[in-house]
């Protein structure tokens, strides 16, 4: 569906484009959607920064997002949690791990500077795809609490349900593509490298 990331952000450029002259803030859930974050900051002439949270995994299959929390510790617990058997001690003790593991990235990413305030502001939430909505939802609402004027997701690609349950919460998401079976993010991209630590932090500095 997607050559590479570059590709999946230049057509989100496209779909995004009435946005263009609002001086959007595009903020990027790392690491995946940071080379493309700064795509579309480029194209529809806006800033773009991270805003960071982190998916709970079950405590079975760690793949298997059953929640997400963000830099404030507020939890989104995913409708299926219980029965991947995710308790409330389980989901109280990852996102501790999480939240220190947030705090560790946000030092690192942006160690001169605050992150840029969305209060006021038209807001895009990017990432690289969604596969159950969770880490979207988790930022959507982290970001809706620092009241933007107006606030959206954008994914090239995501599972019909889990677009579902994101808009079910109230937001707005542009996604370029829905499949029936949708089997993992990476599966839409012909080149689906790993972006690191390092990568980041050169894209948020530079």
């Amino acid at each position: 569906m997607f050559r590479d990331r570059q590709d999946a952000a230049e057509r989100l450029a496209g779909a995004l484009a009435p946005y263009a002259g609002r001086h959007p803030l595009i903020l990027a859930i790392p690491r995946g959607a940071v080379p493309m974050a700064r795509i579309l900051a480029e194209r529809l002439g806006g800033e773009f920064d991270v805003v960071l949270v982190r998916k709970i995994g079950s405590p079975f299959n760690p793949e298997v997002a059953v929640g997400a929390v963000d830099e404030a510790g507020q939890v989104y617990v995913a409708p299926h949690a219980a029965a991947h058997g995710a308790d409330a001690a389980y989901l109280d003790e990852e996102a501790r791990v999480q939240r220190r593991l947030m705090a560790a990235r946000r030092a690192r990413y942006t160690p001169a500077r605050a992150p840029i305030e969305p209060a006021g502001r038209t807001v895009i939430v990017v990432d690289d795809g969604l596969a159950t909505g969770a880490t979207m939802i988790a930022a959507l609402r982290a970001v809706k609490a620092r009241h933007p004027k107006e606030l959206l997701g954008a994914v090239p690609v995501a599972a019909a349900e889990s677009l579902a349950a994101v808009r079910a919460m109230g937001f707005t998401c542009v996604c370029l593509h829905t499949p029936e079976d949708f089997g993992s993010v990476g599966a839409y991209y012909r080149a689906f490298p790993q972006v690191d630590d390092d990568e980041v932090v050169a894209l948020l500095s530079g």
